[in-house]
């Protein structure tokens, strides 16, 4: 569980080799009342990481001794904690790759921070949803064949084994669920789940990723989906449940 520092602040790690934006990060984050904790390097990371259990790991990915890569894919064998990843203007590779190992959501540097304050709360906002709905009693389950999905604890079971789901991907899974059998296009995805204004241009394989993770953790077959389909030329759907079985 994501836990807060002891003056009830959401805690950041900035991982950053590049001292000017540790500082800068830490000087604006600070200042609208995050606690933010640094390192300058991929193995600094991870150590601060298993200590402080940051709420939040801002995380670059060209970095020395470990790269950004290699941090993100131990943090997601322990932990959901939300990932954003810092990347180069150009690097589409990289985004796609933070993406594919369990990064909530990329900024393209140089970045405002402004904007990248905006993506803090966003994904922020899905975590503190998790750690809310974890307390809550065991209600407002459903049954769709082989998963079980509890909303109120935002948990997913599959064939009765625990599933473990970013924040993120636990809300694209709500989302799609809560109009089964409709179709969402990628832009309203983004709306819905990431908070992205329609006119801010995004690159909307951010969804066709989370959507590829979804698929990896939850169907039978991943390369032929029963559960989480294309529309094609429209987005994503999920199969529509008739008559779902809800424990209340």
């Amino acid at each position: 569980m994501i836990q807060k520092s002891i003056n009830n602040k959401e805690k950041v790690l900035v991982v950053d080799d590049e001292a000017s934006i540790r500082r800068i990060l830490d000087t604006r984050l600070s200042m609208i009342g995050y606690v933010v904790i640094t390192a300058c390097d991929g193995e600094e990371a991870l150590s601060i990481f298993r200590k402080e259990t940051p709420n939040l790991v801002i995380l670059d990915v060209m970095m020395p001794k470990l790269d950004g890569y290699g941090v993100c894919q131990e943090i997601r064998k322990t932990s959901d904690v939300p990932i954003i990843m810092l990347t180069a203007l150009g690097d589409v590779a990289d985004r796609i790759t933070g993406l594919e190992l369990g990064a909530d959501d990329y900024v393209i540097k140089p970045f405002s921070p402004k904007e990248l304050e905006a993506r803090i709360r966003s994904v922020l906002k899905r975590a503190e949803k998790v750690q809310l709905s974890s307390s809550t009693s065991n209600s407002g389950i459903v049954q769709f064949n082989f998963l079980k999905i509890d909303f109120n604890r935002r948990q997913v079971y599959k064939a009765d084994e625990r599933i473990r789901l970013t924040g993120m991907e636990f809300s694209l899974l709500e989302l799609l669920i809560s109009k089964s059998g409709q179709a969402f296009s990628r832009a309203e995805i983004l709306q819905e789940v990431w908070g992205y204004t329609p006119e801010r241009h995004v690159d909307t394989r951010v969804v066709d990723v989370h959507i590829s993770r979804l698929r990896a953790k939850l169907e039978i077959d991943p390369s032929n989906p029963d559960l989480i389909l294309t529309a094609r030329g429209t987005g994503y759907l999920f199969q529509r449940i008739v008559t779902p079985n809800i424990s209340m």
